[in-house]
């Protein structure tokens, strides 16, 4: 009977916590690793540094290793082909596959690939869509004047605009936001 007890108050005290998440709360379940190149490159493209933080939370939980099944590399999970398109943009003369793997370069390329989708659709949810199902599915679901039609992309924009959030709630000294 005590143990019961204990069970279902520690289940409603973990309860509680995962729907208010305070902010030493969600540090524990959300890190911010790679502090100065979020905020760097979140100044330098204009982008909300929660927001990037987000993103990259939700494409590979911090790990700069990561791959996808996609083929997709690194902390913001970019496609090889777009990685190279945005070097070029970007002023590089030679791409090398290998420097997806390096924190700034992934996150420098990421950081301008998702203010280019902000610029083109001025809609953080569209551009979040595109940057996770691509341009030319954004592009034809606008032509035909319907709303994100994946689900998978509307969980995917929903996760980051919520993690977004608890990126300004639990660290917002460390990405220079205002409290």
């Amino acid at each position: 009977m005590l143990l019961g007890g204990i069970a279902a108050a520690a289940i409603g005290v973990f309860t509680y916590l995962q729907r208010t998440e305070p902010p030493w709360w969600a540090r524990i379940w959300y890190p911010l690793n790679y502090q100065a190149i979020v905020r760097g490159h979140a100044r330098h493209y204009r982008l909300s540094p929660a927001l990037l933080a987000a993103v990259i939370e939700q494409e590979s939980k911090f790990r700069a290793n990561a791959r996808s099944s996609t083929g997709a590399i690194g902390l913001m999970q970019l496609q090889p082909d777009t990685a190279k398109g945005i070097a070029i943009h970007t002023g590089g003369s030679k791409f090398v596959l290998s420097d997806l793997g390096d924190p700034e370069i992934n996150v420098r390329y990421g950081s301008w690939y998702l203010r280019h989708l902000l610029d083109k659709y001025h809609d953080e949810r569209l551009a979040l869509a595109a940057y996770n199902a691509g341009q030319a599915n954004v592009d034809e679901w606008r032509r035909k004047g319907l709303d994100i039609q994946f689900s998978e992309t509307r969980a995917y924009v929903s996760r980051v605009e919520r993690l977004k959030g608890i990126y300004r709630r639990a660290y917002a000294s460390e990405l220079g936001l205002a409290p």
